[in-house]
């Protein structure tokens, strides 16, 4: 894991990973922010990658609860870096809590990071005002 925290916006058309903002394990539940981490995968050319993100209770449009979200890619040189994140939407309430990011290949856990997803203190101080 070379990185982890928070990232300036990344887009996820572009073959550019996202920049690191801030490392931390508590991020602010702010609509947009994104958060993760960024792995350096070296000597595994070819090889099935599997991803999943738990997070806590939350539905879909159609009121449906979310099942973790779960991913393969493979990996597609022998010195490849590779991001596994999420960013915060609406609503931002049922966001909030422990979001558990894992990333396996061949059956080994690569990467298993947990991030707290806490209230926003600075975005609810700024609709006071």
């Amino acid at each position: 894991m070379t990185s982890y925290g928070i990232y300036k916006n990344w887009d996820k058309g572009s073959k550019e990973l996202p920049e690191i903002e801030k490392f931390s394990d508590t991020i602010p539940a702010r609509l947009d922010i994104e958060f993760g981490y960024i792995l350096n995968i070296k000597k595994a050319r070819g090889k099935e990658l599997h991803f999943c993100i738990e997070h806590p209770p939350f539905t879909d449009a159609a009121d449906e609860l979310m099942p973790p979200f779960t991913g393969k890619l493979y990996v597609r040189t022998n010195d490849w870096h590779f991001f596994l994140g999420d960013t915060i939407w609406e609503p931002v309430f049922d966001k909030i809590g422990p979001w558990r990011l894992i990333t396996t290949m061949d059956g080994q856990v690569l990467a298993d990071k947990t991030f707290s997803i806490v209230p926003d203190f600075e975005e609810q101080q700024e609709q006071k005002w």
